[in-house]
């Protein structure tokens, strides 16, 4: 592979469903791979079954420039060792009005002060806590996240204690307006029938809602 192409399994111009960019036109960049096995992942089976292919980052610009879009960074995981170097390489080469990168925060610590300062990139950081090592490693990385204002916090709330710790952790600092909490289900219905506990929660915490649109419109 060339050094101005990446492998991806998606390159598309779509909107963000979900967090602070919610509704904006972006092109989709789509890695294959991840280092978390999620339950209520809505992209576990496109990753399995996919091919990555080679893009261009000239392609890629000419897409930018066409749609008046910014860049959405996903996957899998843009951080693990698999894809940092191309997730660097998607933020500090392309010339975009705004980026936005969906990780589980990885080496999202590293990728951080690697990225170009000088571009709008936002960080959506979506913690998986499913034991109680799982809550103290992501307490460690959050305390260290706060500093960055760039970073947001985007957790897909159950009705858990571990997931409630978190919560009440995060409750902790003043980023409120940094964090949103998202609905669980891989498909509209389930969308639609857990949208209520998550209301309440994002009431109770003070935190913002945040919907899937990708899939409650079906537009990814």
């Amino acid at each position: 592979m060339e050094e101005n192409q990446v492998k991806l399994i998606e390159f598309f111009r779509s909107f963000q469903g979900e967090g602070v960019d919610r509704g904006r036109s972006m092109i989709i960049l789509r890695f294959k791979y991840c280092n978390k096995n999620c339950s209520f992942c809505d992209t576990s089976v496109k990753m399995r079954i996919s091919q990555e292919g080679i893009y261009n980052l000239e392609d890629i610009q000419k897409t930018i420039d066409k749609y008046k879009c910014g860049i959405l960074v996903t996957g899998g995981e843009p951080t693990i060792k698999k894809h940092f170097d191309e997730t660097l390489l998607l933020l500090n080469k392309l010339n975009y009005p705004i980026a936005n990168v969906e990780t589980n925060g990885y080496d999202l610590l590293r990728l951080i002060p690697l990225s170009d300062p000088e571009k709008l990139i936002n960080y959506s950081y979506s913690p998986k806590i499913f034991t109680s090592k799982d809550l103290d490693d992501e307490m460690k990385i959050t305390e260290k996240l706060i500093k960055h204002r760039n970073v947001y916090f985007k957790v897909v709330y159950e009705d858990r204690s571990l997931v409630k710790a978190y919560l009440g952790f995060l409750g902790g600092f003043d980023i409120n307006q940094r964090v949103y909490l998202m609905i669980e289900g891989v498909t509209r219905a389930d969308l639609i029938r857990n949208s209520g506990v998550v209301f309440d929660a994002c009431e109770n915490y003070k935190f913002n809602f945040s919907s899937r649109d990708h899939i409650i419109y079906g537009f990814i």
